[in-house]
């Protein structure tokens, strides 16, 4: 049986088309996914996160214990609701997800970590933290909701729907987060676009979504969320890196602290091995098909592969992200198999599109 959100009811009600997600039951728009695609990068979009997992770790060792499991380096979180961006790695170097982690106190950081990955991810820290004997404790918040409000006009639309909210929100910086009203409320997102992702108890998941779609956030599904993260250059676990995947040949080279002496699980293995090949972006310069994952790339006599791929709303234009030869670089011209058929496409830099912005030069087909 699929597992289900909090909000499962409502989706239903609201004639959502309904998906099986990695075992969930997940709405993948509700009418049309490109109006909603549009409406976060124009106005306000809402989406139900809830899938994904909050862990609480808590404890005099928290911040050693994160040290040694996280990739990215936790001593960058000095300021009480600072975020940040890391993968959690195996000692082969690969990515065993990503996730985010929030610093509250010194005794209690907060990770958002991935749906497909929660169990095998709680197992592993509980793991090091046994071999450590770090004194934390690791504690999956089970009944808790997650909703994300994202696009140029989604902040004041959370404010307008929880106003005493307002006062300890307003000044967050991007990547920053704030317990305000029972919840936490964090600067992030996964659309290229401003807004907030919040969590709170579970109980209170129907009035809150009621609530913010009555501030004017329109109600998205999983079909806009992945336009807009391939359009915000944003891997997916899975599709553009995974276990067998070194975070050096994903593009997430940024998120690895290899500066300081600190050892992290994996290190080791990076260092040793180093990056394989680039992470770039591919725009499609020929009518014929769409960009899709697994799709093998040709250029200069060597292969690579398209790791994410699908049609951009925003740019009317076929884009992916891919894995590519080293020393191929932005400009170059390659070849896509769509359908055994080779398609003329450029290699750009990603992002595509971030804050209502195209980044990169399309080209007329």
């Amino acid at each position: 049986m699929l597992k289900t959100t909090p909000l499962n009811s409502i989706h239903r009600a609201s004639g959502a088309r309904m998906v099986d997600f990695g075992g969930w039951d997940m709405p993948v728009h509700y009418g049309s996914q490109i109006e909603e695609h549009h409406a976060v990068r124009t106005t306000c979009g809402l989406f139900d996160v809830s899938h994904m997992q909050v862990v609480d770790i808590e404890g005099s060792g928290a911040r050693t214990f994160l040290s040694h499991a996280l990739a990215n380096n936790v001593d960058k979180l000095q300021v009480p609701g600072k975020a940040l961006y890391s993968c959690l790695l195996n000692e082969a170097g690969g990515v065993i997800d990503d996730l985010i982690v929030y610093f509250f106190r010194e005794d209690f950081f907060r990770l958002i970590v991935n749906a497909g990955t929660a169990e095998k991810d709680v197992a592993w820290l509980n793991g090091l933290a046994r071999r450590g004997d770090y004194p934390v404790s690791i504690t999956p918040q089970r009944d808790c909701a997650l909703l994300a409000i994202q696009g140029p006009k989604a902040r004041e639309a959370f404010w307008q729907a929880f106003p005493a909210t307002r006062a300890a929100t307003e000044g967050l910086a991007p990547f920053n987060a704030a317990l305000a009203g029972g919840m936490m409320v964090a600067r992030t997102g996964y659309t290229g676009e401003d807004g907030f992702e919040v969590a709170f108890p579970s109980r209170h998941a129907e009035e809150t979504w009621k609530a913010l779609v009555a501030s004017g956030a329109r109600p998205c599904g999983l079909g806009a969320r992945d336009t807009l993260r391939l359009e915000a250059g944003m891997n997916l676990y899975g599709q553009d890196m995974d276990e067998g995947t070194s975070p050096l040949d994903a593009g997430l080279a940024w998120t690895i602290d290899l500066k300081t002496k600190r050892d992290f699980v994996g290190r080791e293995r990076l260092e040793a091995d180093g990056s394989k090949w680039a992470f770039l972006g591919l725009l499609l310069l020929e009518a014929g098909g769409v960009l899709r994952s697994h799709q093998r790339v040709v250029a200069d006599n060597a292969e690579g592969e398209v790791t994410s791929g699908t049609f951009s709303p925003t740019l009317s234009q076929s884009i992916a992200l891919a894995r590519l030869p080293l020393g191929i670089a932005p400009g170059a011209l390659v070849n896509v198999l769509v359908r055994d058929k080779p398609l003329s496409a450029r290699v750009v830099k990603p992002p595509f599109v971030r804050n209502g912005q195209i980044l990169v030069q399309g080209e007329a087909r």
